[in-house]
């Protein structure tokens, strides 16, 4: 994986955490020379990159590694966070129905996770799933990067 894949640091401010966040991430090499990649990993605390993004990232000597600079093409996917406010409630549930229309997700710890909404989605059918336990006070969520792919098909229904 390693000759296809790096570890790239990000450094972004997260809405969830009201601070600065550290987070490493995998992706692809595209071009190593130019410092292109495509992200290969789900984000957990939302900087304005997705999933299947192409990316500039640098050798930073402070880092002492490659670092994220900026995003250079969206592909149209979106990244959710969903955090358990039901104590008690498994968070498997929502997952595995998340998982039923196509969404993957990576847990960070017992009530938060990410979702990786693909552009081919209809984010209208995600939505409307998640509100059903937002309304019951099951969970809350947010849209830190929602493509505008995503945001057309809200726009439609």
């Amino acid at each position: 994986m390693a000759d296809t894949h790096k570890k790239i640091l990000f450094r972004y401010y997260s809405d969830l955490l009201e601070d600065t966040v550290v987070e490493t991430m995998w992706a692809k090499v595209i071009d190593l020379e130019k410092g292109y990649f495509k992200l290969d990993n789900i984000p957990f605390f939302g900087p304005l990159i997705a999933t299947g993004d192409i990316f500039f990232a640098e050798y930073d000597e402070n880092e002492e590694r490659l670092v994220y600079r900026k995003t250079i093409e969206s592909f149209g996917n979106s990244i959710l966070q969903v955090v358990i406010l039901e104590k008690g409630f498994d968070a498997a549930i929502i997952r595995e129905k998340l998982k039923t229309i196509n969404c993957e997700s990576e847990g960070l710890n017992e009530t938060l996770f990410a979702v990786e909404v693909v552009r081919e989605i209809d984010y209208a059918i995600v939505k409307s799933l998640l509100l059903e336990y937002e309304t019951q006070s099951i969970i809350d969520f947010a849209e830190p990067c929602l493509s505008e792919k995503h945001r057309a098909d809200l726009l439609k229904n």
